[in-house]
């Protein structure tokens, strides 16, 4: 499957995290010493099930690198636009693509058998739109202090995913729909109006489960749509605010601690393992 990694977006003076991007690209950050979105290319490069990346918004004077052919278009100035400019990037690629996968380049916790999982689990049948979710007690016992914000269901309480697999028809079909799904995408209500009024007033009361709420949307827009639920956070894990930033950039550091630890030889095991040797081998005086 080609990957759409979208990294268009430029904090703006205003936003949460223009102090850190100083007018450059959010994805572009650093975090733990790689651009935020280096992280995600990286998740991408270990996927069995990737073979090619799009990056949307950024050039390759950026420098980030992945390990699957890379391609690079420029920022189209809205998501819907920089979604649509990639799918029609992939079928100029593959003309026989079916599916693409949309990738936000602010989740850089992502990892490679996460985005395997996803492709496996939703190819198991054949709608149109993939959207996954995490629920709330799945992210907060890995992001305790992340501050999400959750749609309320009958059923459970969710975020939702940054990494989703859309048909290629999702690109020309229903846009004036999607985009104002898009644009309300931090408003799970606003949402819900844009499907109408009848479906606002049921989210906002809690009457929906999440298959109900599933079904009712994808009835609304016209389209065959399946929920996927996460056993994982990080892929619903995205970085909006400074204290998320901050939260990503210890929890990478401390990861990346971790395994470095584990790639350096243990001196204190070697030292003693060669005093042990020492003392087995006893030196014979010299016969005069």
């Amino acid at each position: 499957m080609i990957a759409i990694v979208t990294a268009g977006g430029i904090p703006q003076p205003g936003d949460k995290l223009y102090a850190y991007s100083n007018g450059d690209s959010k994805a572009l950050i650093d975090v733990a010493g790689k651009p935020m979105v280096q992280w995600v290319l990286d998740a991408l490069s270990d996927a069995k099930l990737v073979n090619q990346v799009i990056v949307i918004g950024l050039s390759p004077k950026s420098g980030v690198t992945c390990k699957k052919p890379l391609h690079f278009i420029s920022n189209q100035g809205r998501m819907l636009s920089n979604i649509v400019a990639g799918v029609n990037k992939a079928l100029e690629i593959n003309k026989k693509s079916e599916y693409v996968l949309i990738v936000s380049s602010d989740i850089p916790t992502l990892k490679g058998d996460m985005v395997d999982w996803l492709i496996k689990t939703a190819m198991q049948t054949r709608d149109d739109l993939y959207y996954g979710v995490c629920p709330r007690e799945v992210m907060e016992a890995r992001f305790p202090t992340s501050n999400r914000t959750y749609t309320k269901l009958k059923d459970m309480q969710v975020c939702g995913a940054d990494v989703n697999i859309i048909h290629v028809s999702m690109a020309t079909d229903h846009l004036d729909t999607w985009e104002q799904l898009i644009g309300n995408r931090k408003s799970p209500l606003k949402q819900a109006s844009v499907i109408g009024l009848d479906t606002f007033f049921q989210l906002f009361t809690r009457q929906f489960t999440l298959q109900g709420l599933v079904e009712r949307a994808s009835q609304r827009i016209g389209i065959k749509g399946r929920a996927i639920i996460w056993e994982h956070a990080e892929p619903c894990m995205d970085v909006d605010k400074p204290h998320q930033l901050e939260l990503i950039r210890a929890d990478l550091a401390s990861q990346r601690k971790k395994e470095s630890i584990k790639k350096t030889p243990n001196k204190t095991k070697f030292i003693n393992k060669n005093r042990q040797l020492e003392k087995r081998i006893k030196v014979k005086p010299k016969r005069k």
